[in-house]
């Protein structure tokens, strides 16, 4: 008992120390810059951005993506979050490009109880935040771009820091903070209430405010009033984001490959013959056959002959390779995937019966489902399914985590994706979507209010609302695969009209309303919608 009694001493002595210290040094900081604003006036440096994602810069695509775009228009660019993941490789090359990361709470704030871990945090990163805009980018940046959300505590930053530094406030409306926190304490909470009211009075006003959607524009500006310049930027992936060929679905199992050699994986794949098959490519010789297992050359000398090794061609025999990227969060359902997977895995023991016993000569192809993705529900969802698959003959679900260059090869790879996201606000839409249909690669998504603003039904992909629905798409999508003429018809409409040097273009011209929308890439689409915003006064100044 003493011991606990010193242990809990100790815990509060840290957090009192904790407390002061944000007090003092936040009270410095401000207290600096609250005189030098009175002293003299601030000049932004023109051409410079600092780009705020409180969360894990790796895996924020849209602010990496905006960096890059304000990069290779020579803007200096601070991109500031935090460690994880490795951001994209093209921003590492860029010279405008400058990483601000975020130092992670100290170590002994997970062992506290919530009720003063969550001050503590909140705390740390106002110091941290702080510091960062107003120390440490060198200059005050013409414009400080925030992702919302999360709004709280980074809108009341970003527009104090802004009215200090001079700097022009653009928030990129990603979806509603208070609306996530409600789907874990309800809409009726004062918490949520409160987040409400912190996300109205800090998002209201800014320079430029950015939506991933016409339905969230519509609805801040009727509901909120927002002040200052308003644009919707529909996601879009980088141009890198194609279909891929066999080489590279080739080269790609070659990595993966020790991966994959699990107990339930093993003997679920085609055998791989590394370096000339994969579980889903293989190289033959010129005479039809595959060239022998790989071996060091001879030591002896004289005349050796070998056979032509063709290029890498997809297996006939591989399984369909579907596709879903998950933040494993109460927003994305994953039990809804996991009961399709139990309904198809019925249907396909019942079509796949002995030629004789068929009432068709429709088959159903084994299916390995890869879920992409970190989140707090994970090792719930992926327990149940390894206690399912266990008696499973036609399907695996295996989760994988990919690096950021691997993704999008993975996705261009597959043969189906499938998105569970609903939205806490409906009036967001998944980047996953948006980079699946940026490599080719159609979608099985579930429906929401906004969805039909990226997804066709019919034309890039199917709409569902429930897992009956979705075993029932994925049955007719995969009927006869590897050659199953429903799912060409869906990837020739993702493919209509590609430009090589440029992605994929979805043909969308009949958008309701009679409103064109051109899919097109994420760099055409910013240079349209935010370059003029950010070189608005450029001339002038």
């Amino acid at each position: 008992m003493a011991g606990d009694a010193d242990h809990e001493g100790s815990q509060n002595a840290k957090f009192i120390s904790l407390v002061r210290f944000a007090l003092f040094y936040g009270s410095i900081i401000l207290l600096v810059y609250i005189v030098d604003i009175f002293t003299r006036k601030r000049h932004p440096a023109l051409r410079s951005v600092a780009i705020l994602v409180l969360g894990d810069v790796g895996r924020s695509p849209r602010m990496m993506y905006h960096a890059e775009s304000f990069a290779k228009i020579e803007f200096d660019t601070y991109l500031i979050g935090y460690r994880g993941s490795k951001p994209i490789p093209s921003l590492a090359s860029l010279p405008h490009v400058n990483f601000c990361y975020l130092p992670d709470p100290p170590s002994f704030v997970a062992n506290i109880p919530f009720i003063l871990a969550a001050p503590i945090k909140i705390a740390y990163q106002i110091i941290t935040i702080l510091h960062t805009l107003l120390l440490e980018v060198p200059h005050p940046p013409e414009f400080i771009l925030v992702q919302n959300p999360p709004s709280i505590p980074t809108l009341a930053l970003v527009w104090l820091v802004g009215l200090l530094r001079g700097s022009k406030v653009i928030i990129d409306w990603h979806n509603l903070g208070y609306s996530i926190l409600a789907l874990k304490l309800g809409k009726l909470h004062p918490f949520v209430r409160i987040a409400k009211l912190f996300e109205i009075t800090f998002g209201s006003s800014a320079y430029a405010h950015l939506f991933v959607t016409q339905a969230m524009r519509d609805h801040l500006v009727d509901q909120w009033g927002l002040v200052g310049h308003k644009a919707v930027l529909h996601d879009r992936p980088p141009a890198h984001f194609h279909r891929c060929s066999p080489t590279e679905v080739h080269e790609l199992f070659l990595r993966l490959g020790p991966t994959l050699n699990t107990p339930s994986l093993s003997p679920f794949l085609p055998s791989p013959s590394p370096p000339y098959a994969t579980s889903f490519t293989r190289s033959i010789t010129s005479s039809g056959t595959m060239p022998p297992p790989y071996s060091p050359l001879p030591s002896m000398p004289g005349p050796q002959s070998y056979a032509r090794v063709n290029m890498p061609n997809l297996r006939p025999d591989r399984p369909a390779l579907l596709v879903s990227s998950t933040s494993w969060t109460p927003d994305e359902d994953f039990s809804i995937l996991l009961e399709a997977l139990k309904l198809y895995e019925a249907r396909a023991r019942e079509v796949n019966q002995p030629r004789e016993k068929r009432s068709s000569d429709d088959t159903l192809p084994r299916v390995w489902m890869v879920i992409t993705g970190k989140g707090p529900d994970k090792e719930k969802y992926m327990a149940e399914v390894d206690r399912l698959q266990q008696s499973w003959e036609w399907v695996r679900c295996t989760s994988l985590w990919l690096e950021a260059e691997d993704y999008p090869i993975l996705l261009g790879s597959a043969d189906l994706g499938i998105c569970l996201h609903s939205s806490s606000s409906a009036l967001d839409l998944p980047m996953k979507i948006v980079d699946m249909f940026g490599c080719g690669l159609p979608v099985c998504a579930l429906d929401f209010a906004c969805l039909h603003e990226l997804v066709k039904d019919g034309q890039n992909g199917l709409i569902f609302k429930n897992a009956k629905q979705l075993a029932e798409q994925m049955e007719r999508l995969l009927t006869s695969f590897p050659n199953s003429a429903a799912l060409a018809e869906l990837r020739m409409s993702l493919l209509h009209k590609a430009n090589p040097m440029e992605g994929p273009l979805v043909d969308l011209s009949n958008h309701e309303e009679g409103e064109d929308w051109e899919w097109n890439t994420w760099t055409q689409n910013w240079n349209r919608v935010v370059k003029p915003l950010v070189l608005r006064d450029a001339d002038r100044n």
